[in-house]
């Protein structure tokens, strides 16, 4: 099979051809091809969608799958389920009932590459903490993080915690030593704590300016520091709600697009009717622009969306081109979480996504292979 599209970095109109599910050659097309071709997305941060929840005791294989399936819709090929802070119960049933299916399903393993732990060892402060309930709001605990590890079958990749949080900075350097990548997240911590994570092991920043205060000091807070320091990567959200289009601009150029990576954060709502909901153990409220917050809070509880609407408003704002852009949302998570680069060359996974797109205008995707 040749498909004809033009290539998401260069604009040059290609021809692709795929045979076993690989590249197997990448040709100048002599068609006049309209629509764009892009390896799929990564996303490291997905908490479910359609109502689903990673988090629900009552999480089933299926429902990853109607996951996955949502999320291949958007151009997501592959992407890190995401637990958020809950109790021991709901964690090590989540993550036994992910690694039962992905153990059941190949293709399911090349969709899920890993896990993502976000929480619970994280601020107990209103903001900092975001929607995740404080009554499970915990210091870490190494055997406890051992049984949920084991659980997943070994598929923890990437643990979100607060440095500040006791018997953190020796919780990290096991993490690291163990292979997971340490992100520093919905903290509180002072910038000496910042450093000090840094030197244990923690390698980028959950989020950065979202699960945050509503207001802090001018000068001396966990965002700048985050900003400034150099062994630091950063997720962000750029969807049009998490975060104002000069702090998208500050964050890409503090931390360049090598060292950016784009989430979307989708929550289980995402998808969802405007309306109050229950989720994560607190009431949420969809609002009619498709914004996400804990209710009567200007909280954010995750997002709506889905990682392909995170790459108009990412162009926008920070000024980078649509391969830039794209760069940080399919390369960057891939690079950062030790996961092979996928790119548009022979011998490559044929794992694509096709899309619309028109200069200042948002993606649109049209297909995936």
């Amino acid at each position: 099979m040749t498909y004809h599209a033009r290539h998401y970095a260069t604009g040059r109109p290609v021809a692709i051809s795929v045979e076993g599910g690989r590249i197997a050659a990448v040709a100048e097309s002599h068609e006049n091809p309209t629509r764009w071709v892009a390896p799929a997305f990564c996303d490291p941060q997905i908490n479910g969608c359609l109502g689903i929840s990673f988090n629900s005791p009552a999480l089933t294989a299926d429902e990853v799958r109607a996951v996955i399936a949502t999320c291949l819709k958007h151009g997501i090929g592959a992407f890190l389920p995401t637990l958020v802070t809950t109790s021991d119960a709901a964690f090590t049933h989540g993550f036994s009932t992910l690694a039962r299916a992905v153990d059941a399903d190949p293709e399911l393993a090349r969709r899920l590459p890993g896990f993502h732990l976000e929480g619970p060892y994280i601020s107990s402060e209103d903001g900092a903490r975001g929607a995740h309930p404080l009554e499970h709001a915990r210091d870490p605990n190494w055997d406890e993080f051992r049984r949920w590890q084991d659980a997943a079958g070994g598929r923890i990749r990437m643990v979100t915690l607060a440095p500040e949080r006791a018997g953190a900075l020796a919780f990290i350097e096991k993490l690291a030593a163990s292979g997971v990548v340490v992100a520093i997240g919905h903290t509180a911590a002072t910038g000496q704590q910042i450093r000090n994570a840094v030197s244990a092991g923690a390698r980028t920043s959950t989020h950065l300016g979202n699960g945050a205060h509503a207001v802090l000091p001018r000068h001396d807070n966990y965002v700048w520091e985050q900003l400034a320091n150099d062994g630091l990567w950063a997720s962000i959200i750029t969807d049009g709600h998490h975060l104002p289009p000069a702090v998208v601009k500050c964050v890409v150029r503090s931390k360049g697009v090598a060292r950016t990576l784009v989430t979307c954060d989708a929550g289980s709502l995402a998808g969802s009717p405007p309306g109050r909901y229950t989720a994560w153990g607190a009431d949420l409220e969809v609002l009619p622009s498709g914004k996400i917050v804990v209710a009567g809070t200007p909280f954010l509880a995750g997002s709506g969306r889905f990682t392909d609407a995170c790459i108009g408003p990412l162009v926008r704002a920070a000024g980078v081109t649509l391969g830039d852009a794209i760069d940080m949302a399919t390369a960057r998570p891939r690079q950062l979480l030790g996961l092979p680069v996928h790119t548009l060359d022979p011998g490559q996974p044929a794992d694509l996504v096709f899309f619309d797109y028109e200069p200042g205008g948002d993606l649109r995707v049209t297909g995936t292979v």
